[in-house]
């Protein structure tokens, strides 16, 4: 695939990104003895109660009506009135993009078909706003209740949604694996999502996805008052001052507990639904994934029954965290892709830098050797390549992090988590930073206007029709949908230059000097700041009594396992928890892209993997059937040309 189709592939793809019963064994292995609720009362966690009904010819709780067919049209489901679209357009736009987000819903893709599941599933939506102790921002919790949910045989799916996702980000996860077999599922947007709030305007996203004001007294995100004033778009995962990823288990508990309450409300008659009687399976991939084995960790009462996460984004102690080797990705990996034994797609970085550009601005920074700098771009990318895989880098996923570099994901991820980390207000959409403490951190975001693919975007206000699709639109991650991310810039810098300070905040090492003594103290304060938020993440061992699957691609080029599921699994082995390790050969990370010509016939879905725990996750909890043990799964990707088979997943049985 050139360059170009991908840079064009990169803009599309930009809005995608950037039998469940509650066992009779329950009791007889003594898992989950009978214990009231913690949180039985609403009123004392949750806000802003919605029910709503989604039943009929044209909505359901799994694709709002739309079904396979609805889902595959590429644009998305039209409002009526664009600057006005009503909670019911908005909710059907937003599952149809969450659903193309996450599965590979292509023709020949296997979706539907081979594995999972778009069955209509009518129902009930309840859904709140819920607030861990001590978060400045709620986070939204939805709990949907199909109408064969069987009271006698309880059991609940709870998920958190993939990447920084709304609440309907895990919904081709977890929904399409609970729903149809007639469990509850519960889900989270952990403190992220798409709740943006416009800072020119003074509008952010109120309980049911339109837009409103402050004094409407139910937005689900309302900035500080100071980053109020930076002007531009404030996002919930980068400006809530919360670090949410430091929460991301008790976002998951909380979305259970509201399920047991939601559970409650609609069946009256058969409450009280405890975690001593409701069979718990937490499921999640990516952050989502990370963030249901954090939630693993509560152990303060039984509640979980089994947890599935796959490809996670979990950081444990002696493991690299996610900006470790993301702001290092952001740097090297253009320059390392060039280096042909490889064998890696064409790479053309949408930052307006080519390729050959980093190779000599990472060189020049003296981040590749003395070698390097006397060599050509053929031995600087040599050199870079050797870096990465000396630090871990695996050929396979340097080869799928070439996605990574052309949908510009190193560069939205750094500069989000590094506002999150470091609990900073958004910066001004002219480029300027705050106060002596923030140097080269504070980046703004904006709606902006280009007048080609290669002419600068220039910020400027956002347009009612951009600000009410943000809901429904947005991955929650800018750029997209209309957003754009400015770095805080100044005539001197180059963006490479503010990748370069991004990457300093974690080694402690200047790549270019600096200017003044104070503002190599105030990058050192920046620095102690960002590495608290991310020390704040580490997971920690997860309660022995509960059975996890973990599942990861060995492709994954976004969350790579050996810097993630890999030292996971081995601390909690170590420490005597049950975790079971399925490692696939030939899956990267993002199951929504294997329907470019390019991927299609070199990778494979990760759902599948996913599903299938659940199924043998559910057979132990039901009939005592052995846990699924570690498993390498070697896979056959599909021929040109040709549909997904069974025996290309190759699923252990």
């Amino acid at each position: 695939m050139s360059a170009q189709p991908l840079r064009i592939a990169a803009a599309c793809a930009a809005v995608l990104l950037l039998a469940c019963a509650a066992s009779p064994q329950a009791s007889a292995r003594g898992a989950k003895p009978a214990a009231a609720n913690s949180a039985k009362d609403p009123d004392s966690m949750f806000s802003q109660l919605r029910q709503t009904e989604h039943r009929g010819e044209g909505d359901d709780l799994l694709t709002a009506g739309l079904g396979l067919e609805g889902l595959r049209v590429p644009t998305p489901p039209a409002f009526a009135d664009a600057a006005h679209p009503t909670p019911a357009e908005l909710r059907r736009r937003a599952l149809w993009s969450n659903w193309r987000g996450i599965a590979d819903l292509a023709p020949g893709g296997g979706y539907g078909e081979i594995y999972g599941s778009l069955a209509k599933v009518p129902g009930r939506e309840f859904s709140a706003f819920a607030t861990v102790p001590g978060a400045k921002q709620p986070h939204r919790v939805l709990v949907q209740v199909p109408d064969g949910f069987d009271p006698k045989q309880r059991c609940v799916v709870v998920t958190a949604s993939s990447g920084s996702r709304g609440v309907y980000g895990s919904i081709a996860v977890a929904g399409a694996w609970g729903l149809p077999k007639g469990c509850a599922v519960a889900y989270t947007d952990k403190g992220a999502g798409t709740d943006y709030f416009d800072l020119d305007a003074g509008l952010g996203v109120r309980a049911d996805g339109t837009v409103g004001k402050p004094e409407d007294g139910d937005l689900a995100f309302l900035p500080d008052a100071a980053a109020r004033k930076a002007g531009g778009i404030a996002f919930k995962h980068a400006h809530s001052q919360d670090n949410p990823e430091a929460d991301w288990g008790r976002h998951v508990h909380q979305a259970a507990q509201f399920a047991l309450n939601t559970l409650d409300r609609a069946f009256p008659e058969q409450a009280p639904f405890t975690w001593a009687n409701t069979r718990v399976i937490a499921v999640g991939i990516s952050n989502g994934g990370g963030a249901v084995l954090r939630a693993a960790e509560l152990a303060d009462e039984p509640w979980l029954d089994a947890v599935v996460a796959g490809e996670p984004n979990v950081y444990v102690e002696g493991a690299r965290p996610l900006y470790d080797y993301t702001t290092q990705a952001a740097l090297l990996m253009p320059c390392a892709l060039l280096h042909k034994p490889l064998g890696a797609m064409p790479v053309a970085p949408p930052s307006g830098d080519s390729a050959q550009s980093f190779c000599d601005s990472v060189t020049d920074a003296g981040m590749l050797g003395d070698a390097a700098r006397k060599g050509d771009t053929a031995a600087r990318a040599q050199a870079a390549y050797e870096r990465m895989r000396a630090d871990g880098w695996s050929d396979a996923v340097l080869r799928a992090g070439a996605l990574s570099v052309n949908f510009d994901l190193w560069r939205a991820v750094a500069a989000t988590y590094v506002s999150a980390y470091g609990r900073y207000l958004p910066g001004v959409r002219d480029g300027a930073v705050g106060g002596p403490d923030e140097p080269w951190i504070r980046f703004a975001y904006s709606a902006a206007t280009q007048a080609s693919v290669a002419a600068p975007a220039v910020p400027r206000a956002a347009s009612e029709a951009e600000r009410a699709a943000w809901w429904s639109d947005a991955s929650g991650i800018p750029p997209g949908a209309g957003v754009q991310l400015f770095g805080p810039l100044k005539p001197a810098d180059s963006s490479l230059d503010v990748l370069a300070r991004l990457r300093e905040l974690w080694t402690g090492q200047f790549t270019y000097p600096v200017p003044s003594m104070d503002k190599a103290y105030a990058l050192k304060l920046a620095q102690q700041r960002v590495r608290q938020g991310i020390e704040q993440t580490r997971a920690s061992v997860p309660d022995k009594r509960v059975p996890i699957v973990v599942v990861h691609g060995l492709d994954d080029g976004l969350i790579p396992p050996a810097f993630s599921s890999a030292p996971y699994v081995a601390m909690a082995r170590k420490a005597g928890a049950q975790v079971s390790y399925w490692q696939v050969r030939n899956v990267q990370h993002f199951d929504a892209f294997l329907g470019l010509p390019a991927l299609s016939t070199r990778y494979l879905p990760l759902l599948p993997y996913v599903y299938a725990a659940l199924d043998q996750v559910n057979a132990h909890l039901d009939r005592g059937k052995p846990l699924p043990g570690d498993t390498l799964i070697e896979t056959a990707p599909r021929a040109q040309g040709q549909g997904l088979k069974a025996e290309n997943l190759a699923i252990p049985k």
